[in-house]
């Protein structure tokens, strides 16, 4: 890690995060009231969020460590927001000491409590950066110190292509990634879901929860849309998904018995990996 870590601010902002947010559903501490607030106003409407949100990190790891069985060795998170439970960083290293990795997320308070989380490991670094500037991203000095491109990467978008409008076209951005990264590289993407597909009385009861956690959302962040299966699923186009499919967080690579509540129905999540017969983008 560098030393060039930006001043916190000297009073807690009157805006709140995504990252700082989700924190707040997580339980930790490294959070406002404005984000407090808006945590308190979600699990009154929805009180397993928090369950839900441990469901999604619970994902991360699982898929994180996955990849890191099949060989690779290099992550680009996206939207990494606060280092609340185990990390990316620490599910990979368990398995790769050496493994390298890069967090992204566009809140400098991320980059402040990744400092002090990672002041002694110099193979993971945490750059602040919108995830809609592409360039941005993979021109950072610390991007091109950590990630080789000529081979393979662990993309994650956890939680975080919701957070893209439709005008922002989450599909074209999703792909603006993927062509920079070497066959065999992997994406892991979670996403809320609208539930469209579901029928009878359940799914009546999500469709309609997730229209009023969507406003919810909207009006307090600013950001998360709800989409539908085919939606989510199109985010994989061009990969080879795994033989879990796009599916409910607790099903995808399960480490027990599976039961998917009615509360998890409002997340998809799946992995997919670039086709080794892909040739290399232009970098």
């Amino acid at each position: 890690m560098t030393s060039d870590v930006p001043v916190p601010p000297p009073h807690p902002p009157q805006t709140p995060t995504v990252a700082r947010v989700y924190d707040a559903v997580l339980g930790g501490k490294d959070n406002y009231a404005v984000d407090r607030d808006i945590a308190d106003t979600i699990m009154a409407s929805v009180p397993q969020a928090r369950a839900v949100a441990r469901d999604n990190r619970d994902f991360l790891i699982r898929a994180v460590s996955h990849m890191a069985r099949c060989g690779i060795t290099q992550f680009l998170d996206l939207g990494a927001g606060l280092p609340t439970m185990d990390n990316t960083h620490q599910a990979a290293q368990r398995i790769t000491p050496g493994a390298r990795v890069v967090y992204v997320d566009n809140d400098p308070v991320v980059l402040v409590h990744g400092h002090a989380l990672l002041e002694d490991n110099d193979s993971t670094h945490v750059v602040v950066a919108d995830l809609r500037d592409v360039e941005g991203v993979f021109a950072a000095p610390e991007t091109r110190r950590l990630l080789d491109l000529s081979q393979p990467v662990g993309l994650l978008m956890i939680s975080i292509v919701h957070h893209l409008d439709d005008a922002d076209d989450p599909n074209a951005l999703v792909r603006s990634y993927l062509q920079r990264l070497a066959p065999g590289s992997m994406l892991a993407l979670s996403h809320f879901y609208d539930g469209s597909d579901l029928t009878g009385p359940v799914g009546d009861r999500v469709r309609a929860k997730a229209r009023s956690s969507e406003e919810i959302v909207l009006t307090s962040l600013g950001s998360g849309r709800f989409r539908s299966r085919a939606e989510i699923t199109s985010f994989f186009d061009g990969l080879e998904i795994d033989e879990f499919g796009v599916c409910h967080l607790p099903e995808w690579r399960p480490e027990g018995p599976v039961g998917v509540r009615e509360d998890q129905r409002v997340f998809l999540c799946g992995v997919g990996r670039l086709p080794e017969t892909t040739a290399p983008a232009d970098r």
